[in-house]
């Protein structure tokens, strides 16, 4: 079945910036919408965006809109995650996640996650 790996993470200042990276292979079916993740220590997985198969549709949680850009490359099949401006809180274990979630914002809609990749932004 489809794995995933994240790539990327680190350590940034705030206001700085840094682009996730997840591929995922082992699968014959590819055309499914692709998201990400995030969990600060003590807090539940929260929802940060999602992106359609074709990139046509796409979504974002409220606390990065406009800061925070998902994409991806289908000949890769990997999805990325453009993050500026970021913020202390903004701290987490981002995870990617694949399916065809019909509530993209629910975490138990998705059927294969990555293994994760730290952000930590200081100040």
């Amino acid at each position: 079945q489809v794995q995933l790996a994240e790539s990327g993470g680190g350590l940034v200042q705030a206001g700085g910036s840094v682009r996730l990276s997840c591929a995922a292979s082992g699968g014959t079916f590819r055309r499914y919408n692709m998201g990400w993740f995030r969990q600060a220590p003590g807090k539940e997985r929260e929802f940060v965006s999602a992106i359609s198969w074709t990139g046509g549709r796409t979504t974002y949680a409220d606390s990065v809109k406009g800061r925070f850009t998902i994409s991806r490359e289908n000949a890769k099949n990997t999805v990325y995650l453009q993050m500026n401006s970021l913020k202390p809180e903004d701290t987490a274990v981002y995870y990617c996640a694949v399916g065809f979630p019909k509530v993209p914002v629910i975490e138990t809609e998705w059927s294969t996650w990555g293994q994760g990749t730290q952000v930590t932004v200081s100040s």
